[in-house]
């Protein structure tokens, strides 16, 4: 069928038009003409200078000027990440803190002794075959009677041990026989170095209750923390078995803690403390817990406006083998904080005043992708069992009593119990003891995996603190001062109060300075952008535009033509592979002088003047010339057309 003459054209000229710019039909052509086309003047020079040297010198030039731009493009992106830290001081009306204060032993002892008899009877045997102590010469303040048995066949199993010269023969506590033990041992103190006697290194052994063969030596250089180490173990083993309730009412109300409060110059009592029973601390008390969503508030700085009271520790009943320390324990901390007074705390001496300045900071750090912080901890996958705001120990204790009830099947006594779970005693699980120290062991080489969960709050408050001791009450104030505070605690003016047991403690803001520091990015997307501007003018006079042009040339165009190269090739193999086997000679020729498409005219609209005249000639046809005239058409066909002669040429013809 014939073409129509208007796409014959068209047809032609996309066959013939010489093909430039980003439609080049090599990458050496593209290359070529992004140089002599483009704004940055380095790339330009490259191609129109004349000699090798001087094209040398330009494009070593080009090439350290794109370096130099990686590098400092490079140094923004990392800088844009960065934050900067910035310090408000701020001078007002404070809000005063939670305080919390537990005494250091937290059940009565008097109260505790039924539970406690045979544990503190093995105590007691411990140390007089070990170290020869009998009851007569303790410090012991009664008699312990013989309560009910709490758990004879658990101090059978783990007896307290004596080694022998650094060796694993062992000296039985409740046989007194010597036996050889199997086990890693694992050494609870710093080091299992010392410069005394060999034989003072006492321990106890752990064995997994389904496979006696597992066992792990628990050594101690030091008797003593040996000694409250086992204390502890079997004491949480018995206090897990008995109900909150009963706990509450085992240790000290607030009337046998408090003896007299003082806050911003006046009066108050035990209805601005909140009670919670903290597992290692029995009851605690909580000053300004913003129960009642009341926070008090300071506007006055110095030890006279904030926080007095006079502490009643009754050293005497205090447990002897659980606690060998006398006082208090507090810890300043935001009302929506849990207190781990078990951690932080800070201890109060008795027979003493004890002065503590706070000064209050606010902070705040970036999240993501400037620190590696969470803002409320609903991103970490750890359940919060504490009914308080996230914080990097909720995580981490949260994640290891997690961890617990999974391995071991029951929860760790000292921390809240998860949904479903129940706190871990010899009779229910006579595993968990073995499980527990082999699960804390993996927690503190950090092999649980919490450490790398758990993340820092963004947000967080910090009351630093500075202690002051005096000597309290003085020499000469001490007779009428006890005697005034025995009557106020209601017993006989003749026995008065020792001052051992009391510890006098003041809370306040040394300043009204309110410090909060905070993080800001050091640079936004405008600042970012305008800088990586300046660098590309500064070394390559380049705009936006020069950038999207070396996209749009160096990515897409480059890829184009070797696709399209490709293309073309495997075309070329499918077809003459077609002709191969239809035994058709090759047509190579043919196609070259064929040409190729040119992607530029692509539309259907007929020619212009000027793009016709673009187009180039044929090498082999000679150059056209101006066809000779038809003499033929200058015939007079008919003669008679000239009979009659024009008036005007009549004179001529007869000159």
């Amino acid at each position: 069928a014939a073409m129509a003459p208007r796409k014959k054209i068209t047809a032609k000229i996309k066959k013939t038009l010489p093909v430039t710019g980003p439609q080049a039909p090599t990458l050496s052509e593209l290359m070529k003409w992004y140089c002599l086309n483009t704004n940055t003047h380095g790339c330009r020079r490259i191609v129109v200078s004349r000699g090798r040297l001087r094209r040398f010198i330009w494009i070593l030039l080009t090439l350290s000027a794109v370096g130099l731009i990686l590098w400092q493009c490079a140094e923004l992106l990392m800088n844009y990440y960065s934050a900067s830290v910035s310090v408000t001081v701020q001078f007002q009306k404070l809000p005063f803190p939670a305080v919390t204060i537990c005494n250091i032993n937290p059940y009565k002892y008097s109260a505790m002794k039924d539970y406690l008899s045979e544990l503190d009877r093995e105590t007691k045997n411990a140390l007089e075959t070990f170290y020869g102590f009998s009851e007569g010469k303790s410090k012991v303040r009664r008699s312990v009677g013989d309560g009910n048995s709490t758990g004879s066949e658990l101090f059978q199993q783990i007896p307290l041990l004596k080694f022998e010269d650094f060796s694993k023969t062992v000296i039985d506590l409740h046989s007194g026989q010597k036996r050889k033990m199997e086990g890693k041992v694992f050494h609870k103190d710093s080091s299992i170095v010392n410069s005394g006697d060999s034989n003072d290194i006492i321990g106890f052994q752990l064995c997994d209750a389904n496979n006696s063969s597992e066992c792990a030596l628990y050594t101690f250089s030091s008797g003593v923390n040996a000694i409250q180490e086992w204390y502890k173990l079997h004491y949480m083993n018995i206090m897990a078995q008995i109900p909150l309730e009963t706990k509450e009412k085992l240790s000290y109300s607030a009337d046998d803690l408090i003896l007299t409060c003082f806050f911003d110059g006046l009066s108050c009592d035990k209805r601005h403390f909140t009670r919670f029973h903290h597992p290692l601390h029995g009851n605690c008390y909580t000053f300004n817990s913003g129960e009642n969503e009341t926070i008090l508030s300071t506007s006055t700085g110095g030890s006279e406006y904030g926080l007095h009271v006079v502490l009643y520790i009754d050293e005497a009943d205090y447990n002897p083998f659980l606690v060998t320390s006398t006082g208090a324990k507090i810890m300043v901390h935001d009302q929506n904080e849990y207190p781990f007074i078990e951690d932080i705390g800070t201890e109060i001496e008795t027979a003493a005043a004890t002065s503590i300045g706070m000064h209050f900071t606010r902070s705040r750090k970036l999240s993501k992708p400037y620190s590696d912080c969470t803002e409320t901890g609903a991103d970490i996958p750890v359940e919060n069992l504490y009914n308080k705001s996230y914080s990097l120990q909720i995580c981490l204790h949260s994640c290891f009593q997690k961890a617990m009830v999974e391995s071991c099947g029951c929860a760790q006594y000292a921390q809240p119990l998860p949904a479903g779970a129940e706190y871990c005693n010899y009779k229910k699980n006579p595993n968990w003891m073995y499980c527990y120290y082999r699960l804390h062991e993996k927690f503190v080489k950090e092999q649980l995996g919490c450490q790398q969960i758990c993340k820092d709050a963004c947000s967080f408050k910090e009351w630093a603190l500075t202690t002051s001791i005096a000597q309290w009450p003085s020499a000469v104030s001490e007779d009428w001062m006890l005697r005034v505070l025995s009557w106020d605690k209601g017993q006989k003016i003749n026995k008065k109060l020792n001052k051992t047991d009391l510890a006098n403690l003041m809370v306040f803001y040394k300043d009204l300075n309110e410090r909060f520091i905070s993080e800001n990015p050091a640079n936004t997307l405008v600042i970012l952008l305008s800088n990586f501007g300046g660098q590309l003018g500064l070394w390559m006079s380049c705009s936006v535009v020069c950038v999207i042009e070396i996209v749009e040339v160096f990515f897409i165009d480059s890829l184009s033509i070797v696709m399209r190269r490709r293309w073309q090739k495997a075309k070329k193999w499918w077809n003459d592979r077609k002709r191969k086997q239809g035994g058709k000679p090759s047509q190579e020729s043919e196609l070259e002088r064929q040409g190729h498409e040119n992607p530029v005219c692509i539309d259907e609209d007929l020619p212009t003047f000027n793009t016709a005249l673009r187009l180039p000639l044929p090498q082999e046809s000679p150059l056209p010339r101006t066809p000779p005239p038809n003499y033929s058409t200058l015939r007079l066909e008919n003669s008679s057309a000239f009979t009659e002669q024009l008036p005007d040429t009549l004179d001529v013809g007869q000159h």
